[in-house]
């Protein structure tokens, strides 16, 4: 089983298969993704345990235990964590291509936004 780890938490890929990949995402308390976007797949992420902040789009709100979003294909999104508990979602990858180079980042908390080259 494939498994990253990155500043924020850990994910780790549950199943994957032609046009879908299913991962199950951990993001410790007080972090918080980067503010990115994807060219070719969507998202649906559920709420397994503790409660996120999702920013999609120009909205921002809560999605609790049980619960779940959509993100669309080319929507900018965030996901944080609120909390004092782990936040861990099951987030359902769709499209033609989902590889994790699939993702341009407008702001990031750890400095992994490509800077355009000074000439």
């Amino acid at each position: 089983m494939e498994r990253g780890e990155r500043p924020w938490g850990s994910y780790s890929v549950l199943d994957e298969n032609n046009g879908y990949k299913i991962k199950r995402i951990e993001v410790a308390p007080g972090e918080r993704l980067s503010l990115q976007k994807h060219h070719h797949r969507s998202e649906h992420w559920i709420v397994v345990s503790g409660s996120a902040r999702v920013t999609c789009a120009e909205r921002e709100f809560y999605v609790n235990i049980n619960e779940s979003t959509f993100i669309p294909i080319g929507e900018k999104h965030r996901l944080e964590n609120p909390g004092k508990i782990p936040l861990v979602i099951i987030e359902v990858q769709s499209g033609e291509y989902l590889g994790e180079d699939d993702i341009v980042r407008f702001d990031d908390d750890y400095d992994r936004c490509k800077q355009p080259d000074e000439r």
